[in-house]
């Protein structure tokens, strides 16, 4: 399917997914053979360009209707960031669908080697040490050009402090294809 197309298709799943959640429409999830196939998915919620939610799967562990509909309920209702989303705000809701590439993941003896390897605007990173994890998209390089303070922030997220020792860590880098409403 091209790949417009898949993005119109995951965008209105996702907002029919919420409509439903809300009660605003009884009408069914589309019945598409095309969201069968297993996908891993983050659906981001923006208020006014504000962020107002994003919750999503980094492994393709169910169907991809399936995992966008879920992701995009939990955006709304989950993310601990934020209140919950109102049924009143959903026209001024707009959504994005990043569709995840297979986590590859990566070999490096310090933090500088790991700096080295990150395409910035590209990558995604997912950093796990003990029971902390936590993920970036690649959007994030939007606010966070510089490696060392991408890497950083992300460390803060897991729970870390910004200086823990990054040899420590696992590391995982990803892609994304992404469409906004």
């Amino acid at each position: 399917m091209p790949d417009t197309e898949l993005g119109r298709t995951l965008l209105a799943h996702a907002r029919r997914a919420l409509e439903r959640h809300f009660g605003l429409t009884d009408e069914p999830l589309a019945d598409d053979a095309r969201l069968a196939q297993r996908g891993a998915t983050f659906v981001t919620l923006k208020l006014y360009d504000a962020l107002r939610g994003c919750i999503g799967s980094l492994r393709p562990q169910r169907a991809l209707g399936e995992d966008v509909a879920a992701n995009a309920v939990a955006a709304a209702t989950r993310d601990t960031r934020f209140l919950p989303v109102s049924a009143d705000e959903l026209n001024d809701i707009r959504i994005e669908v990043s569709l995840l590439s297979e986590p590859q993941f990566l070999e490096f003896t310090d933090e500088a080697d790991l700096l080295r390897q990150l395409r910035p605007g590209i990558d995604g990173l997912i950093l796990s040490g003990g029971c902390r994890s936590a993920t970036f998209l690649p959007q994030v390089w939007n606010q966070l050009p510089e490696p060392r303070e991408f890497v950083a922030a992300l460390k803060r997220k897991a729970g870390l402090a910004p200086d823990h020792p990054t040899g420590n860590l696992l590391a995982a880098t990803y892609t994304v294809r992404k469409w906004c409403e």
